[in-house]
């Protein structure tokens, strides 16, 4: 019992001095606080800038061309640069929403989601064939019987990714202007993940139809020598801005405007049109900004498709 009196009293002691410690010195007018330590700089080794890539094509290629372009756009700038290939369309949206990504190769949906949702904001448009634009298309197999969009019902689909343009978005106003629901008129439908996924599904019976860009039967031609007339096309969507180059909303406007212009000059090489052929089969780069999807949202409006419903 003296024990625990002795422990009592002294922790009550301590109470005291505690209480009656001195006060901080007080502020000198003008002076000021010493800063929270600021953590690395980014684009250094030690916070590094992200740079995320949709997943619309071969992967190893997508990333093979993404490391390529990120060399050379390191060495361009000096800053601190790793790419990725992300697991789908939405997770660079959100990846560039949270900070976890700075620089987005953005199809044309994605980036208008990113843009509504998170301000990200187009800075690149890509270009292909010399044009800033292209169209989807609606595939089957030549002997499929399946002419036209309405014979599609009671059959499997394949799609490539909720956030594709043209593998997914735009074909579902076609078939429903042309009578078929997608989401009760199939059989079946697959979400294949990308583009040369959907051609080789539909090549190899395993889908009746699917959605893809023009022409990403080419896109694997190589491997299936035939896709060309065992694949055939039975519709074509009006044109849809390509995709591009975003940056997330909170990155130093400065090093916004280093990184576009390396890129734009980069895409003036060798060695840079070769990446950007890889990577996405991009011919070339021109400078955008938001303006430039305007008409197509205008369309997206049109067809009753709200932009700022589906970032809800």
């Amino acid at each position: 019992m003296k024990r625990i009196a002795l422990l009592t009293f002294l922790a009550v002691l301590l109470l005291i001095v505690a209480g009656c410690a001195a006060p901080p010195p007080p502020q000198v007018e003008g002076s000021e606080a010493a800063p929270a330590a600021a953590g690395p700089a980014l684009g250094t080794a030690d916070n590094p800038l992200v740079m995320s890539f949709v997943p619309s094509g071969d992967t190893q290629e997508i990333i093979a061309g993404g490391e390529a372009i990120e060399t050379m756009l390191e060495e361009a700038t000096g800053l601190v640069i790793d790419s990725n290939v992300a697991t789908s369309y939405a997770a660079v949206v959100e990846a560039m929403g949270a900070g976890n990504a700075h620089i987005g190769w953005l199809n044309t949906f994605a980036y208008l989601l990113a843009h509504e949702k998170y301000g990200v904001e187009a800075r690149i448009a890509t270009s292909r064939f010399g044009s800033t634009s292209y169209k989807g298309q609606i595939i089957t197999q030549a002997d499929s019987g399946i002419a036209a969009l309405a014979d599609l019902k009671g059959k499997t689909f394949c799609w490539v990714d909720p956030l594709s343009t043209s593998g997914y978005i735009i074909p579902r106003v076609e078939l429903q202007a042309a009578g078929v629901n997608p989401d009760t008129d199939f059989a079946k439908t697959v979400e294949a993940g990308s583009h040369n996924n959907v051609a080789i599904a539909v090549y190899n019976g395993e889908c009746d139809g699917g959605a893809t860009f023009v022409d990403a039967r080419t896109s694997v031609e190589a491997d299936l020598p035939d896709i060309m007339t065992k694949v055939v096309v039975i519709a074509e969507s009006p044109p849809i801005p390509n995709d591009g180059v975003s940056f997330a909303a909170n990155l130093d406007q400065a090093m916004v405007d280093q990184i576009v212009a390396a890129l734009l000059e980069i895409a003036q090489t060798e060695a840079g049109q070769e990446a950007l052929n890889t990577v996405y089969s991009i011919s070339g780069l021109e400078a955008a900004d938001d303006s430039f999807y305007d008409g197509f949202r205008a369309q997206l409006d049109a067809a009753g498709i709200s932009i700022e419903d589906l970032a809800q």
